[in-house]
């Protein structure tokens, strides 16, 4: 998971590309970049750490220019190190720079054709470098000196008809413009705005609607399905279809966990969809345990809190911060090391022993992937008095891995993989559990917006929407993901903060 952010302004953009991802830092804090254009020259920063770190003033006096991209970094394959950090550029045709967030399922097979057929030589592991290939190939094929508007959207067509996955696209071509496409099932989130200054209408696109609320963009669209916008220096919006067949499938954890409550997608309040998994979730509680005695409702910091306000009213308990976070800690949901994630839970929670002693507690959970921090939360309580401590998940049981640019355990890893509800109850510890069924997480959101009827649900069913996702393509990604090879890569440590932390 990671953010893009692409502003084609009438001033320099530079200080608004920084603002934009601090306010994106949420879905990435492995590694930042910026890259502007001025006058047809690219100046680029990028390098591993938050944007805060990455950025300085000086870097800053040479990111000129009114128009340019951004990106925040969280691995889902490959290594991680300065090398990775995007955006990428090749200088062939033009000059272009590229950030994306996704994952391509047949980034192996495009390289190699790239490589033996495009003569394009790819310089690391990371398929948003295949992709910016991709895109260049396609564009250098038109063989024009100056490049339309029909050109442009030609090679972004080139690009859907050759790669597979989720990808959200911002790139940049010196001299002419700013690019931002999506996949054709629109697995990954891009929105696009405009804002009126004293000079003329300027534009922006950004993998979150609170990136151009934030920074005054007024929110026009999401960018459809295998659509593509071309957005001219001068400041000229172009957009065309540029897949042959396209249809809306969202990947629904970004109503469960990561994006920011405060955006909308595809149409939909992610708050709205958290407050009615609650709401959907104290339903199925009031129908199997009419008769619970559940005194207080304690939600998990950060990401569950909407739907546990939700769910306490629902079922008419207390509502109580329970548990204080050390904003400070990184995220455990995204450490690679199992050792690592059980002592960074100790380091960053700790239990309000008034709100737990002599009560029946239940905690709320945006969702349970590796178990390891609810185990550690439920003990917890237990220590801080809880007569009893049952657990609530707002998302149905994790039990295959993300391939479209969440990194997810190897089902190996995943807690729920191979188990019964009541299993995983005796794994963590809990009195009872209880998990949101499909069916309401999906209504949870088709609610906000009744256009979108199918989401991406593969975490949850191992149903991957792209069609090309086999079980030796699986069984690679749990090898490059599992926590030994991370470790061996010298990955085991922790990359940063996160908004909502429910941290699994």
């Amino acid at each position: 998971m990671c953010g893009i952010v692409g502003i084609v302004g009438k001033s320099d953009v530079n200080l608004q590309l920084y603002d934009a991802l601090t306010i994106l830092q949420h879905r990435g804090q492995d590694a930042a970049g910026i890259v502007t254009c001025q006058d047809g020259r690219l100046a680029q920063q990028k390098a591993n750490g938050l944007a805060q770190d990455v950025f300085r003033t000086r870097h800053m006096q040479r990111l000129l220019g009114n128009m340019g991209i951004g990106h925040v970094r969280y691995p889902t394959a490959g290594s991680s190190g300065p090398a990775l950090a995007q955006p990428f550029y090749v200088n062939s045709p033009y000059g272009i720079a590229l950030a994306h967030n996704g994952n391509l399922t047949n980034a192996d097979k495009v390289g190699e054709e790239l490589f033996k057929t495009d003569l394009r030589h790819v310089n690391t592991d990371s398929d948003s470098e295949v992709l910016l290939n991709v895109f260049a190939h396609e564009l250098q094929s038109k063989g024009k000196l100056s490049p339309s508007a029909d050109d442009i959207f030609d090679a972004v067509k080139g690009v859907h008809a050759r790669i597979s996955g989720g990808y959200a696209v911002v790139t940049l071509i010196a001299r002419y413009g700013l690019i931002a496409f999506r996949d054709p099932h629109g697995i990954r989130p891009l929105v696009y705005g405009k804002r009126e200054s004293a000079k003329g209408i300027e534009y922006m696109v950004a993998s979150e609607s609170v990136a151009l609320n934030v920074l005054g963009f007024e929110l026009i669209d999401d960018v459809e399905p295998g659509e593509a916008i071309y957005i001219t220096v001068d400041g000229q919006l172009h957009r065309r279809q540029c897949a042959e067949s396209a249809s809306l499938t969202p990947c629904i954890f970004e109503h469960v966990y990561f994006a920011r409550p405060d955006s909308i997608m595809d149409g939909i309040s992610v708050y709205k969809a958290r407050l009615r998994q609650g709401e959907k979730l104290a339903e199925k509680i009031l129908r199997e345990r009419p008769n619970h005695d559940i005194d207080v409702v304690i939600p998990i910091p950060d990401s569950s809190r909407v739907a546990g306000q939700a769910l306490a009213q629902k079922l008419g308990v207390k509502f109580r911060e329970g548990l204080v976070k050390n904003r400070y800690i990184g995220r455990t949901f995204i450490m690679p090391g199992q050792q690592q994630r059980k002592k960074s839970v100790r380091q960053k929670l700790n239990p309000i022993d008034l709100e737990f002693k002599g009560k029946n507690v239940l905690l709320v959970d945006d969702s349970i992937v590796r178990g390891t921090t609810c185990q550690q939360i439920i003990q917890m309580s237990r220590d801080a008095g809880a007569a009893k401590v049952y657990f609530a998940s707002a998302a149905p049981a994790v039990k295959y891995p993300n391939v479209y640019g969440i990194d997810m355990p190897t089902a190996s890893e995943l807690i729920a993989h191979g188990r019964t509800d009541e299993e995983v109850c005796r794994e963590i510890g809990a009195d009872w559990l209880i998990y949101q069924d499909l069916e309401d997480l999906i209504a949870a959101s088709t609610e906000g917006n009744k256009k979108v009827t199918e989401f991406d649900c593969s975490v949850f069913t191992g149903k991957y929407v792209t069609g090309d996702v086999d079980q030796a393509y699986l069984d690679k990604l749990a090898h490059s993901r599992s926590d030994n090879s991370k470790a061996a890569a010298g990955e085991d440590k922790p990359i940063g903060l996160h908004n909502g932390e429910s941290n699994h």
